[in-house]
């Protein structure tokens, strides 16, 4: 089952519940459902990571697991899922999602030189905010339900695939075991 191949990359739900930082969920964490590798909880994780993986805001894993908890998938995953997003893939990530933000918008994309400063950031931010937020937004939204459905896909057939691998009846009878 795909749970063997999820359960390698799953961490220890009991630590979770007991982190002294995690306590302001209460029994919000000791809902069986956020732990469960189920088929249903897992698509849910993979469209909630990812979408949360391309917004392009702090505290993305706080908003995953938020969102994880709201809607019962499984929390580890969509937490996990949101470093999608780290600090080596951001910018490619980002100016990815800007420029389809441009592009729906009509708008063109501020091409500026870079200048690590405060005052440039702030000044930028201003003008590429809406673009990056709408192109982020959509992308996310997109590539979420599709790993929502990928997911389902291959959960199906690897569940499937283990049943055709399965020996038959017939085989498994042996002469010391008529049935």
């Amino acid at each position: 089952m795909p749970r063997k191949f999820f359960k390698k990359y799953m961490p220890d739900g009991e630590q979770f519940k007991r982190h002294k930082h995690l306590s302001w969920l209460g029994d919000h964490l000791h809902d069986p459902n956020l732990w469960h590798l189920t088929r249903r909880s897992v698509s849910k994780a993979f469209l909630i990571g990812v979408f949360c993986a391309f917004l392009p805001i702090p505290l993305q894993m706080l908003l995953a697991a938020v969102i994880a908890i709201i809607f019962r998938s499984n929390l580890p995953f969509s937490v996990g899922l949101v470093w999608i997003t780290n600090p080596l893939t951001i910018p490619p990530i980002f100016y990815f999602t800007y420029k389809i933000g441009t592009f729906l918008l009509g708008a063109n994309a501020q091409e500026e030189e870079f200048h690590l400063s405060l005052q440039w950031i702030t000044e930028s931010l201003a003008h590429i905010w809406w673009p990056l937020l709408l192109g982020s937004v959509l992308t996310g939204a997109v590539l979420g339900i599709a790993s929502y459905f990928i997911i389902q896909l291959f959960w199906a057939w690897h569940v499937g695939k283990s049943w055709r691998q399965r020996p038959s009846r017939k085989e498994r009878k042996t002469p010391n075991n008529p049935d």
